[in-house]
């Protein structure tokens, strides 16, 4: 069964609801995208706490923070969105807020437990946790993106999907200005609690002011929507479009980057200029996330500012971006100074993530209104399987092969991570604390160093991009 909207109002003009309700269901969407990255990243705000309290490797750490999380978060994703492209997208949106936010909670009384005769660490019970907010937050960007895509029209999508993707890094920014000072006051435990119990009350108020617009409501004039679309149908769809799949590479190179370095860079200022999890938090992250949310916005914004004159100008900024980002990252963690390493993270971050705005715009503008959340879903599936999971495993498996390296070329090959972290490490010789010195904070650095490198290859990924855009637009942006 299929329907036209040729006798449908000019939403493909205006939008769905008045200018005021959509910027509030716009900002109601942004809040809980915001509460999506508190919860995805508080773990790597309080490492420097809690690593050394489960005395876990810096592989374990990638794992917990990465993969442990991204697996199911992606597996589920796609047939959510399946789900959101015919049922209630508010619905689900309430239910997978709800759910991530009390799995969060649940985080923070992590604690070995024992089944019968078998005993689970507070490692594995921690990874369980993590991995029910990855379920929970599955639900959250396809439905919010196909949401976004109903209540404003194409023409002023790109900027409404910018605003939105500054939950990214504004959720960082909350992450880390909350969650570290009460890291260092009360504790790590308490941090989940007191940034995972708000998004039920979240929830709640989102399903009840929230409206459900008419599927395709802002579809241009004589668009065919099929009634019950099939995966299999926007997976042919997708096939067809090879920008989408150039921009989905660049994305994923630049999440592999992204996630990979934002969750060490807490243990990172920590081995290297001794801070605390509070004090890296609000010195440096918080900083640093505030300035990365200023250049996804923007790029968003000067992208639809340009594109009467450069319609590929939602490509290339963000391939400018990410390449020129690679030599702030080297200043910010190769200086001994602190000021300088905050300055060259929050320039790299700033114009490095406008390729968030690019990711969603170019992921639903490719695309018939009917496969606006499966797109999502899949565009998501690779970045955050191979992006997210696999970014912070590579720098935490790498960090530790570099340390065993050398700690070797020291003469101290007995020394593992767990020795040089916390209190252990004051139990040691002072030739050995000597060599925790230099190979604990090294090792880690040069994972980030080449790590940050790969920002260059998904820039080059968006330039690609440019070359099949226009061709492979559906919502065009001035159409």
């Amino acid at each position: 069964m299929t329907a036209t909207t040729a006798d449908a109002p000019p939403g493909h003009l205006t939008g769905f609801g008045t200018k005021g309700y959509r910027s509030y269901v716009l900002t109601a969407l942004l809040i809980i995208y915001i509460l999506n990255f508190i919860d995805r990243g508080l773990l790597s705000v309080v490492a420097p706490q809690m690593k050394p309290e489960l005395g876990i490797s810096d592989t374990a750490f990638g794992l917990l923070t990465g993969f442990g999380f991204a697996l199911l978060y992606t597996v589920v994703g796609i047939p959510l969105a399946q789900f959101a492209e015919t049922r209630h997208r508010v619905w689900i949106m309430t239910v997978c807020v709800a759910l991530w936010s009390l799995m969060t909670a649940l985080c923070g009384l992590a604690a070995p437990v024992t089944i019968g005769s078998i005993t689970l660490g507070a490692f594995w019970i921690l990874l369980a946790c993590r991995v029910g907010v990855g379920i929970g937050e599955a639900g959250c960007t396809p439905p919010a993106n196909s949401l976004i895509a109903d209540y404003y029209p194409p023409k002023s999508r790109s900027t409404a999907l910018g605003y939105y993707a500054m939950g990214v890094t504004l959720g960082g920014l909350l992450a880390n200005l909350i969650g570290g000072p009460v890291t260092d006051a009360f504790g790590w435990r308490t941090a989940f609690f007191v940034l995972g119990v708000p998004g039920i009350i979240v929830a709640l108020l989102f399903k009840l002011t929230v409206k459900e617009p008419p599927r395709g409501y802002t579809d241009p004039p004589g668009a065919v929507r099929k009634a019950n679309p099939k995966f299999s149908e926007g997976l042919k769809e997708l096939a067809s479009k090879p920008s989408f799949w150039t921009m989905t590479v660049a994305a994923t190179i630049a999440a592999f980057c992204g996630y990979g370095i934002a969750s060490f860079q807490s243990l990172f200022l920590n081995r290297s200029f001794g801070l605390t999890a509070g004090e890296a938090a609000v010195m440096i992250n918080a900083p640093v996330a505030l300035a990365s949310a200023f250049g996804t916005l923007a790029t968003g914004w000067l992208a639809e500012k340009m594109s009467k004159k450069n319609p590929n100008a939602i490509a290339w900024l963000p391939g400018i971006g990410l390449t020129l980002s690679v030599p702030f990252y080297f200043w910010g963690f190769t200086t001994d100074n602190l000021v300088f390493c905050a300055i060259g993270l929050c320039i790299g971050g700033a114009i490095k993530y406008g390729y968030l705005a690019a990711q969603y715009t170019i992921g639903q503008g490719v695309v018939s209104a009917q496969v606006r959340a499966v797109s999502t879903a899949v565009m998501l599936f690779v970045i955050n399987l191979l992006g997210y999971g696999l970014g912070p495993l590579f720098i935490g498996a790498l960090s530790d092969l570099l340390f065993k390296m050398k700690v070797a070329d020291l003469g101290a090959a007995e020394l593992t991570r767990k020795m040089c972290e916390g209190a252990a490490r004051k139990a040691l010789s002072v030739d050995l604390q000597q060599v925790c010195s230099v190979a604990h904070p090294e090792s880690l650095q040069q994972s980030m160093l080449i790590t940050a490198s790969f920002y260059a290859i998904g820039g080059l990924f968006f330039f690609i991009t440019c070359r099949w855009l226009q061709r492979d637009m559906v919502a065009k942006p001035n159409g």
